[in-house]
């Protein structure tokens, strides 16, 4: 079965390095914001990254969520590595809101609620600044 992160970048790459890179998920059109923090080469858990590698993954994934926190200012920052359907180490930082679609459920659970299309559109124009917020806050963690 072929990976899609080893295969496709999975997403508006934001910062990378040699180790893995940091995307704005464009699948997840409910959650402007949205971001994946992906290990380069495919390892399918956590544990089977050497000690150095999982704190310079955590270490990102602390500064993607500082970023998200800065720039979308949500109720709630949703930190989730699955791989139950791409098993290839991967974090997602999602920032939640208490009137968005799912919430106060997972946002893989049944909707909840319609967000308006405005709310979405302006959700939307302050991701676009996730890309500088993203590179300062690593720059930030991994210095």
């Amino acid at each position: 079965m072929a990976c899609v992160f080893c295969s496709e970048d999975g997403g508006d790459v934001l910062w990378q390095d040699e180790r893995m890179r940091v995307v704005l998920a464009p699948s997840e059109a409910d959650y402007p914001g949205f971001c994946r923090v992906i290990w380069n080469t495919h390892v399918a858990e956590f544990s089977d990254l050497a000690d150095s590698d999982r704190e310079h993954l955590m270490r990102a994934v602390y500064a993607v969520e500082r970023a998200v926190r800065r720039v979308m200012h949500p109720s709630k920052v949703n930190l989730a590595s699955l791989g139950n359907q791409v098993p290839h180490v991967h974090w997602h930082v999602i920032p939640r809101f208490t009137n968005d679609a799912h919430f106060p459920l997972p946002v893989w659970a049944p909707r909840q609620r319609t967000v308006s299309e405005a709310m979405l559109g302006q959700r939307r124009a302050q991701a676009t600044l996730l890309r500088d917020a993203v590179r300062h806050e690593i720059e930030q963690a991994l210095a």
